[in-house]
């Protein structure tokens, strides 16, 4: 991917876990008791934050100290 393409994807990324975070905070405030769907988001958004980390690193040059 070059970097556009990537800068891209990072947005995208960054959308679908800020949307995450909104769904888990509503879930949580409404008194859900599916803790499993909870749990399920919250490992999904670990994924994406991971993804999003793995994607700003290859954005950002080397520099040699």
């Amino acid at each position: 991917m070059n970097e556009a393409e990537l800068q891209k994807r990072l947005e995208l990324l960054r959308t679908e876990h800020r949307d995450l975070d909104a769904a888990i905070a509503a879930l949580v405030e409404a008194g859900a008791s599916d803790q499993l769907q909870i749990a399920r988001l919250k490992k999904r958004k670990l994924r994406l934050r991971d993804q999003i980390t793995i994607i700003e690193n290859s954005l950002v040059p080397d520099i040699i100290a």
